[in-house]
């Protein structure tokens, strides 16, 4: 399912960076993908949340993001986790400016799905 809504949350499923059905990325960030390439992908992995969360309350301008959770395939050693995802969270920023502020975790995992480097789930709410 692309979401479920409970009350008035929305749980989004986990967005992966694809644009026009291709996937942007693939590799381990801090190993073959580097920090900036990693940023970039989260944002476009948030885009993508945008338009699943603008689909789920009807209207882009009735999102709120309540919280957010960036998963990182990345070596060991990387530890920029937060980095990468400081990225999608100034992009949900400047689009929803401050229904686009949220409560974040980034973490640092062995693999993903289809390789992507990056994958975002997201709560948000209607307002």
């Amino acid at each position: 399912m692309p979401h479920r809504t409970v009350g008035s949350t929305i749980h989004l499923s986990g967005q992966l960076p694809f644009k026009d059905g291709e996937l942007l990325g693939q590799g381990v960030v801090g190993r073959d993908v580097e920090l900036e390439t990693a940023q970039e992908l989260a944002r476009h992995a948030a885009l993508n949340a945008l338009a699943a969360a603008a689909q789920a309350v009807g209207d882009l301008d009735r999102v709120r993001i309540v919280q957010m959770l960036v998963f990182v395939a990345s070596t060991p050693d990387f530890g920029q986790q937060s980095n990468v995802a400081n990225a999608a969270s100034e992009l949900f920023i400047e689009v929803l400016g401050e229904n686009g502020r949220h409560a974040r975790t980034a973490i640092g995992v062995a693999g993903l799905p289809l390789n992507t480097p990056v994958e975002i789930q997201v709560v948000c709410t209607a307002v």
